[in-house]
């Protein structure tokens, strides 16, 4: 996983769409909003890349692990979604199935699933976060 100083993302929006231009890591995506919300339909929105940040972040780090132990871990599969649900209480929240593909032993499996579960991002987002909003200098004057 990255450090901290290569942490970051650029956004830029520009025009009357909501399509906005995402710079992280020398790579250039696009988030927008649905046609039917006044958008272009041109990337996934801002909540499904957060939902695929979590799911990529817990791949990663079980497929990691599994290879650092020499465990025969074939493929992840993980489903992301908001819990809107009755059940959930009112709580915001995110609900997450892993699927583990290979021969591994139930303990094998239970290890894993432990430390998927400590992915980066899945820390970053059950965690108390600050975000410190600000505005550049250069917007002021």
């Amino acid at each position: 996983m990255s450090g901290a100083s290569s942490e970051r993302a650029e956004v830029t929006l520009e025009g009357d769409s909501y399509a906005s231009t995402l710079r992280v890591g020398g790579h250039v995506l696009v988030a927008d909003e649905p046609a039917d919300a006044g958008g272009l339909n041109a990337g996934p929105t801002p909540v499904e890349l957060a939902l695929a940040a979590l799911g990529a972040c817990t791949t990663i780090t079980a497929k990691m692990y599994a290879a650092r132990k020499g465990w025969p871990l074939e493929s992840i599969r993980v489903h992301v979604r908001r819990d809107t649900s009755a059940a959930a209480g009112g709580v915001r929240g995110l609900a997450m199935d892993v699927e583990l593909t290979g021969p591994l032993s139930d303990e094998q499996r239970r290890r894993i699933y432990e430390i998927a579960n400590r992915c980066p991002v899945h820390r970053m987002l059950s965690e108390a976060t600050e975000v410190r909003a600000a505005r550049a200098e250069s917007a002021l004057g």
